[in-house]
């Protein structure tokens, strides 16, 4: 054994959505004897299962999964509480001996875990945040991105762009203190030897794995989830019934839309919102990057990450 084997390693797994991270991550952890913390700002709800992509209960089974199923769809969870909540399941994993995988495409949840990033405290002010509510809901999340981008250029380039709450909390932060969410944020980093491995494809190729891959939301009943989640009370306006998916299944049901009409719409937003994603991506450092069209690319994850557990390089 090298003296410079790394005491506390975490081992990152990122990239676009449809990028593979689910399959790659299973094989990694089956391999080199690892748990999975998901990083997923969707996957923390419960109950929505096909349109957040949630890893299935039979490859749940196959590695212990931490993170995923914590919150109905309506309750609050920050970003705060996800760190916390992912350095207790990661240092209770390095206390069993084993190796965490940290999964998912959420670039704050990994920044929150990697760089130890401080969530800054604005006070309350219920005025402000009354009148940002209104603008979401007339003008939409866009409108609250542009404003993000023009009082806080730096925090909207690598902000979650569409989750209103995260931009409302940012803009809250901005005209409250005057200041950028991310210049009050800090860092105070982990005790953990981070490697970072990034999956990625062409673009077209990606495309048409997204595409695939919603139209087997779809036929999996992408619709009947959204109609059960309606049905048990969940206000469409909620942050987790606005994402991608369900808003648009959400107007289907609502007869604004026919099922190809949503299925299409589904598809363009995703695209847009991976190209959104490699803007934030390619902004991390010390990112390893690996095109999975390549044959052997996979083999070659596998050898890094074995270089990296016996020597934390």
């Amino acid at each position: 054994m090298s003296a410079d084997k790394p005491v506390r390693p975490l081992v990152v797994v990122l990239g676009p959505t449809a990028a593979g991270k689910t399959a790659l991550s299973l094989d990694l952890a089956e391999r080199f004897d690892g748990e999975i913390v998901g990083a997923d700002s969707r996957q923390i709800y419960r109950e929505m299962d096909i349109g957040t992509a949630k890893p299935t209960p039979v490859e749940q089974a196959r590695v212990p999964h931490h993170l995923i199923d914590l919150v109905t769809p309506d309750t609050a969870y920050s970003a705060a509480e996800f760190q916390r909540d992912a350095y207790a399941v990661i240092d209770a994993i390095h206390r069993r001996g084993r190796v965490p995988f940290l999964v998912g495409g959420t670039l704050l949840y990994v920044r929150a875990v990697t760089e130890g990033l401080r969530m800054p405290a604005a006070p309350p002010d219920l005025a402000l945040r009354a009148e940002l509510e209104a603008v979401l809901t007339t003008q939409g999340r866009e409108e609250l991105f542009r404003r993000l981008q023009v009082l806080d250029s730096v925090t909207a380039a690598v902000i979650d762009a569409n989750n209103p709450r995260r931009l409302l909390r940012a803009l809250e932060i901005v005209l409250t203190t005057g200041r950028s969410k991310l210049e009050l944020e800090g860092a105070d980093p982990p005790p953990y030897t981070v490697l970072q491995i990034g999956v990625e494809w062409p673009r077209p190729v990606l495309y048409a794995r997204i595409d695939r891959r919603v139209e087997e939301m779809v036929a999996a009943g992408l619709a009947d989830e959204t109609r059960r989640l309606l049905a048990a009370g969940y206000d469409p306006r909620l942050p987790s019934m606005t994402s991608l998916g369900y808003r648009e299944m959400a107007a289907y049901l609502a007869g604004e839309l026919t099922l190809e009409q949503a299925t299409a719409r589904i598809q363009i937003e995703t695209h847009r919102f991976v190209r959104r994603q490699y803007t934030w991506f390619r902004r991390l450092r010390d990112v390893v990057w690996f095109n999975l069209e390549e044959a052997e690319a996979v083999d070659r994850i596998r050898q890094v990450v074995a270089e990296f557990l016996a020597t934390g390089r």
